[in-house]
Parts: C-alpha cells; structure tokens; sequence
C-alpha cells in the first residue's frame, strides 16, 4: 500500500494519503485548503486515482480542501453520519466500510470532541482517530457540541478495543510526534488510561482552561460547506 502522512505547519494538522499500489485507487483523510496544491502533485506524481476525500470531522482550526480536491481530482467527499454538512457526497453510518482498491477503510463513529467525530480503522494496520485520540491526549471537549462522558465512552468502548499493537494516527500533534498505538495509549495516555475513571477525564476536561480556537470563526462556517469560502 502507498502510503503518506503530511503536515501542515500552521495547525500542526496531519494529511493521510493511502492508496493501493496495484490499482492505484486511493483515499485522503484531513486535508487543508493551504495545502492542496502539495497534495494534489503528490497524487498526481505518485499516478493515484482519489476515490474518496474523507475528513474526521467539522474542523475547527483549519479550512478543509475537499472541496478543492474535489475539482480537481473528481473524487467524492465523506464525513461521518452526525456531521451536518449538505456538501458531502456520503454521510458514513457506524461500521461501512470505505473501499479503494483491495484496502478497506471501517467507518467508527467515536463523537465526543464534535458531533461529527469519526475514525477510519484500517484493519490489522492503524486506525485514523482525527481529534478523538491524540497522542497523550485528546480532543477539548467545551464547544462545537463537545461531551467529556461521549468521548470517554467512545474511547474506551470501541478504539480501546481494537488490538494493542494498531498504529493510532490523530489529526493533530503538537509535540512532533507522529504516530501512538492503542496500547501505548491505554498505558500512558494522561486523560484517557485505562487507570482513570470517567469521573477523573470529566474533571480533567472541565478544568483544562482553554484559549478560543484562532481560526474557528473563519474555519467552520467554510467547513460546513466542505471548504468553500
């Protein structure tokens, strides 16, 4: 399989790039608008044939270039069923399955960081966690429809149960790191280890003190169109 994770500087926002390497069909999980021109001559270069352009949520902290992606490249867009965006082309139910090529994405609805959260688990390899599951950390959970008590209970009850050894890939990292896997993080996860109770992450959510997202005013009304500003 091919495959990519790029970086967006600004954000600290990953872009996943995967695609089988015989039929060349592919996917992109998280692009943003600044950078869709490096993505595009990456899929172009490599001969990739874009299927679905997929974000794990409604972000907030960057432009989406589905849109954008779109076309240029003709591919569809995907977000999960509780993202309330008209622009999409499928709203993912729990437990479809995302095809390109001979690979197959497992659609996870894991809301808790947003409505709209979702995570692709590419079976016996990694699973794309977006904001849900970061590395040590997770998404805040004091607006866009956040809930501490939905996104424990999604953590534990459905990533937490895939294999210990499955890369975990988040949207975000702001410390360089680049991948985790659900055992490391059932271990060492400061807010979500499997030592802390529901009660210990609602408190530690609650008194995170958080600044405002900087881009959040210019950023979600586009996303709610998939991009288009």
């Amino acid at each position: 399989m091919i495959f990519r994770q790029l970086f967006d500087l600004a954000s600290s926002t990953y872009t996943y790039i995967l695609a089988d390497s015989d039929g060349k069909e592919g996917v992109i999980i998280d692009p943003v608008m600044e950078n869709v021109d490096r993505d595009f001559q990456i899929l172009q270069e490599l001969g990739i044939q874009l299927k679905w352009i997929l974000d794990t949520h409604v972000h907030a902290d960057h432009i989406t270039a589905a849109a954008a992606l779109k076309e240029k490249t003709g591919a569809k867009i995907g977000l999960g069923a509780g993202a309330n965006v008209a622009c999409a082309d499928r709203l993912f139910q729990e437990n479809e399955e995302i095809s390109f090529g001979d690979y197959q994405l497992k659609v996870i609805a894991t809301p808790g960081h947003t409505d709209s959260c979702t995570s692709y688990y590419l079976k016996g390899y990694c699973v794309f966690t977006g904001d849900t599951l970061l590395i040590r950390g997770c998404g805040r959970t004091d607006f866009q429809q956040g809930s501490s008590e939905r996104l424990f209970q999604n953590v534990r009850e459905k990533l937490f149960t895939l294999p210990d050894e499955t890369l975990v890939y988040p949207a975000h990292d702001y410390k360089g790191r680049m991948a985790s896997s659900i055992g490391e993080e059932k271990q060492f996860n400061p807010r979500l280890k499997l030592s802390n109770t529901k009660e210990q992450f609602i408190e530690i959510m609650k008194n995170l003190k958080l600044d405002y997202p900087k881009q959040i005013d210019r950023a979600l009304p586009a996303n709610l169109k998939c991009g288009k500003v």
